[in-house]
C-alpha cells in the first residue's frame, strides 16, 4: 500500500510520497540511534551505583580501612549524584544538551581513571565524588537529547527504554564487577568505563544534534544545591557513625540536628529563590509526590539489600567475590527479563496494582532470607528462591516508578521530573547503605548472621511501605492531563 500511495501537488499531477517516507524512515533510524546512545550513557553512570558493591570487601582489605569509612566510596557518589542531577538538567537546558552530555561523558571517563588508579581510600572517595558530578550532567542531558528526537506520541517509548536501561545497569552491576575483580582487579570496575565512554564520545560527535531551551537563563541556586547535598550527607554520617561512636556522641547528634535544621532552610530558600534548585510546584501533582516518596523508600531497601547480600555471602558463607556474584545473579536476570514488560502491564491495569505486587513480592523475598538463611551455606534451598522473588519485586517496581513519576506531568517537564525522581533514587541509595552499615555493627563480631536477619526484616518493611504508599486514598486529581495520556506515558517500550 505504501508503494501505491500518492499525494497531490500543483495541477493534476501526482507524485509518489516515497521521498517523504524515506525521510521519515531516516528520522526514525536517527531517533533509534540517539535513543541507543542516550540509554548507553545512562547505563554507564547508573552502572557505577552498584558495580562497586561486590568489590566492597576486596577494596577494604586492599586499603586496610573500616567498613564505615569505605561506605563513603558508595555514598559520596550517591550524595553528589543526587545533589547535582537537577542543577545539571538546568545547565543542559541553558548551555546545550549535546555539549553538556559530551562534557559529562568525558569528565566521567577521566574521573573513572582516577578512581582506578587511586593510591588510597581518601583519593578514591574524592574521585568518586567528582565522578558523580559528571555523571549528573549525563543523565538529564541524555534524556533531553532523546526526547528531542521523538514526537510527543512516541516519547513514552523513549522514556520506557531509557528507564529500563538504567534499571538493568543497577541490577547487573555486581555481576560485572565480580567478573572484573576476579579475573583482573577491583580497579577495573572503574577503568571499564573508559572504553564505553570512548564509544559514546565517538558516536556522539556524529549523531547528536545540539538543542537548548531558549528561555533558560542563569544557573540554579548554588546554596540550594549545597543544602540538597548536605542533608543526606549529614544523615548518612550520623547513621554510619552512630554504632561505633555511640548515639549520644556529640558528632553523631550534631549530624542529626544539622540535617533537621537544614531541611526547613532548604524549603524556605527554594520558595524564595528566583531560580530554585528544586521546583516545588511539581509536587502539587499528587502522583508525582507519591511516586517520589515510594522511590525513596524502595530504593533505600533495594540498595541496602544489594550490598548486604553480597557482603553476607563473602563474610558469613565465605564465598569468593565471583561466587558471591554468581550466587546472586538470578535476581538481576529476572530484573532484566521483566523490566521491559512491566510498564506495558502498568498501562493496562494501572501502575498501583503492579507496584503493590512488586512491593509484596519484594517483602516476601526479604522475609524468606530472614526466616530461612543461617550460617550454614544452603544456596539452592535457602538463597535461590528469595533471590528470585526479590529480583521479581525489583523488576515490577523500579521501571514503573520511573514512568509513573512523570506520567501526569506536561511533556516539557518530563526531563526535570525524571531528574528529580532519579535524585530520590540516589538519596535512597545513601540511606540504604547507611542503614545497612549501622545494623551490621562492628566488623569484629563473628558470626553476624543475627545482624543480617535484622537487616532483612528492616528492608522488607521499607519495601512494603513503598507499596502501601501507592494505595493511599487519592486526595486530588489533575484535570489538565487525561487518563489516556497518563496511560500512554506508562506504556512500556515497543518499537522505537
Amino acid at each position: 500500500m505504501a508503494n501505491t500511495e500518492r499525494a497531490p501537488v500543483s495541477g493534476s499531477r501526482t507524485v509518489p510520497v516515497n521521498g517523504s517516507q524515506d525521510m521519515a524512515s531516516a528520522d526514525n533510524q536517527r531517533a533509534r540511534w540517539v535513543l541507543a546512545l542516550g540509554s548507553l550513557g545512562a547505563f554507564v553512570v547508573f552502572l557505577d551505583t552498584t558495580i562497586v558493591n561486590i568489590a566492597f570487601e576486596t577494596i577494604s582489605h586492599s586499603f586496610n580501612t573500616t567498613t564505615g569509612h569505605l561506605a563513603w566510596v558508595l555514598n559520596a557518589y550517591s550524595v553528589v549524584f543526587a545533589a547535582v542531577l537537577i542543577p545539571g538538567g538546568r545547565v543542559a537546558d541553558r548551555y546545550g544538551r549535546k555539549q553538556t552530555f559530551m562534557v559529562g561523558i568525558i569528565g566521567f571517563a577521566l574521573m573513572s581513571a582516577l578512581c582506578g588508579l587511586a593510591p588510597n581510600a581518601t583519593v578514591l572517595i574524592t574521585a568518586r565524588a567528582l565522578q558523580a558530578v559528571f555523571a549528573a550532567l549525563v543523565v538529564p542531558s541524555s534524556l533531553a537529547l532523546v526526547l528531542h528526537e521523538f514526537h510527543a506520541a512516541r516519547r513514552h517509548v523513549a522514556i520506557g527504554v531509557w528507564g529500563a536501561m538504567a534499571a538493568a545497569a543497577a541490577a547487573v552491576g555486581p555481576t560485572l564487577g565480580a567478573l572484573l575483580t576476579e579475573y583482573a582487579s577491583w580497579r577495573w570496575i572503574f577503568l571499564v568505563n573508559i572504553p564505553i565512554a570512548a564509544v559514546i564520545i565517538t558516536l556522539g560527535k556524529r549523531l547528536l544534534r545540539e538543542s537548548r531551551d531558549v528561555h533558560a537563563s542563569g544557573v540554579p541556586d548554588p546554596l540550594g544545591a549545597v543544602l540538597v547535598a548536605a542533608i543526606p550527607a549529614l544523615l548518612s554520617f550520623s547513621i554510619i557513625e552512630g554504632p561505633s561512636r555511640g548515639w549520644s556522641n556529640s558528632w553523631v547528634v550534631a549530624g542529626f540536628v544539622g540535617a533537621a535544621l537544614a531541611l526547613p532552610v532548604f524549603l524556605w530558600r527554594t520558595s524564595k529563590s528566583a531560580r530554585p534548585v528544586l521546583d516545588l510546584a511539581l509536587f502539587k501533582e499528587r502522583q508525582f509526590t507519591e511516586m517520589n516518596a515510594a522511590t525513596l523508600l524502595f530504593s533505600t531497601a533495594f540498595f541496602g539489600l544489594l550490598l548486604g547480600n553480597l557482603i553476607f555471602l563473602q563474610t558469613e558463607w565465605h564465598y569468593s567475590v565471583l561466587r558471591a556474584a554468581l550466587a546472586s545473579a538470578a535476581g538481576p536476570v529476572v530484573v532484566t527479563l521483566v523490566a521491559r514488560s512491566t510498564t506495558k502491564l502498568a498501562s493496562v491495569v494501572g501502575h498501583r496494582p503492579v507496584l503493590l505486587a512488586g512491593s509484596l513480592t519484594w517483602a516476601l523475598g526479604c522475609l524468606g532470607f530472614a526466616l530461612s538463611v543461617s550460617g550454614s551455606p544452603q544456596w539452592v534451598a535457602h538463597w535461590l528462591p528469595w533471590t528470585l522473588l526479590t529480583g521479581l519485586g525489583i523488576g515490577l517496581t523500579l521501571p514503573v516508578q520511573s514512568a509513573a513519576a512523570v506520567a501526569k506531568l506536561p511533556p516539557a517537564q518530563f526531563a526535570i521530573g525524571s531528574a528529580i525522581n532519579s535524585s530520590f533514587r540516589q538519596l535512597g541509595a545513601v540511606l540504604g547503605i547507611s542503614i545497612f552499615v549501622a545494623l551490621l555493627g562492628p566488623s569484629g563480631l563473628v558470626p553476624r548472621v543475627a545482624n543480617f536477619h535484622h537487616i532483612w526484616w528492616v528492608f522488607a518493611a521499607l519495601g512494603l511501605t513503598a507499596g502501601i504508599v501507592q494505595v493511599l486514598p487519592p486526595w486530588r486529581r489533575n484535570p489538565g492531563i487525561s487518563n489516556s495520556e497518563a496511560s500512554a506515558t506508562l506504556r512500556g517500550p515497543t518499537q522505537a
